[in-house]
């Protein structure tokens, strides 16, 4: 058997700005302690006709040369062009990070061409039918799914929960900022860009948190309640010209019926870092965990010499997605369950809970 796993990347978009990309650099970058090896890259935005006069293609263009000459990555348009494996002791992994609306059809294309695990970037799919669906496809032909929650694996969070443990009666939130510019120009292109919006989303991260660790479901969930003095939501024009309305900061909590209070802020243009906050029963913060945090601070470093000009929350995330794709890999090729992990039933509950709280959220704010 291979000592690496083979990885078709289904989704690169744009250097420096896509998630794709992102996974794609670390798969390549040596200093990285993966066991994989990025094989193919499908990328149908921009080696469509209509990508190739699109913002950004030519960026793309000088990425794919450059992997093409210096590590052999061969590119294609469409999942159905990669060929098969040549080893029946081959492990390949696809990894899917393409535009939510696109993630049925390709997982279906990976799963047609024969690939033996999916690693599928969150939420997965734009509906909860679509990635149930999904689910049970997988589930016919024997393919794990693995999702990518990086803040399931992530330091901060496992310190937020032992000191929470710890401390009975003791309430947690979870802060997830971004670094988006206040402006309508720029929340705009972030609306349309993430158009199944900020709780399918940004904040899918920490509702998975929920479901995972605190065994939220829709079923438990007593009551919600938006902070009104901090949580906003927008409409504003996209690139395409039309209009998205979405949340651009929200904070809410969660009472599920056991008595459990959990609260989830996110904030599109609140800086680059995450944060779990523990306070006693009457709100007094006890203490706070940070990603990135001081131990954190020259692995950040690192990541912006290996890959400047990026987007900075990837260099805020870069431990955690070098983390996951690591255990996902050393799981492939040994057998194991990756520790922390989700799985795709994990996402289909989350994304249950995003649909469940983002009219009832709207209504608060909108009326």
């Amino acid at each position: 058997m291979s000592n690496q796993v083979s990885v078709v990347l289904v989704g690169c978009g744009a250097p420096l700005k896509s998630m794709g990309w992102y996974h794609a650099t670390q798969l390549l970058c040596d200093d990285y302690d993966i066991p994989a090896r990025l094989d193919f890259v499908v990328e149908p935005w921009f080696m469509s006709e209509a990508g190739k006069s699109s913002l950004g293609y030519d960026h793309f263009l000088r990425f794919k040369e450059q992997v093409e000459a210096s590590n052999g990555v061969k590119f294609f348009a469409s999942v159905e062009e990669v060929p098969p494996c040549q080893n029946d002791n081959t492990k390949r992994l696809a990894i899917i990070s393409a535009r939510t609306a696109d993630n049925p059809s390709l997982f279906a294309s990976c799963l047609g061409i024969g690939c033996h695990y999916i690693f599928l970037e969150k939420p997965g799919a734009p509906s909860l039918s679509q990635l149930e669906e999904m689910m049970t496809s997988a589930q016919k032909v024997g393919v794990k799914v693995f999702m990518g929650f990086n803040k399931n694996v992530s330091k901060y969070v496992a310190k937020t929960r032992e000191y929470e443990m710890q401390n009975s009666g003791s309430n947690v939130t979870y802060v997830h900022n971004n670094n988006y510019e206040a402006s309508p120009e720029s929340l705009g292109e972030c609306f349309e860009r993430n158009a199944e919006g900020m709780l399918k989303n940004m904040a899918i991260h920490e509702l998975a948190l929920l479901v995972t660790y605190y065994g939220v479901t829709v079923e438990n969930i007593a009551s919600v309640e938006a902070d009104m003095e901090f949580s906003s939501c927008k409409a504003l024009t996209g690139p395409s010209g039309s209009v998205f309305t979405d949340f651009d900061k929200l904070k809410f909590a969660i009472t599920t019926k056991e008595g459990r209070v959990i609260s989830i802020l996110a904030d599109r243009c609140g800086g680059d870092d995450s944060l779990g906050i523990v306070t006693d029963p009457e709100g007094k913060e006890l203490v706070r965990f940070s990603m990135p945090d001081k131990e954190d601070a020259t692995a950040i470093e690192n990541a912006k010499e290996r890959i400047p000009g990026a987007m900075p929350y990837f260099y805020m995330q870069d431990p955690d997605y070098f983390t996951l794709k690591q255990r996902v890999a050393k799981s492939i090729l040994d057998g194991t369950a990756p520790e922390g992990v989700a799985t795709i039933d994990v996402a289909v509950e989350t994304l249950r809970v995003a649909e469940h709280l983002t009219p009832i959220l709207q209504k608060q704010l909108l009326k």
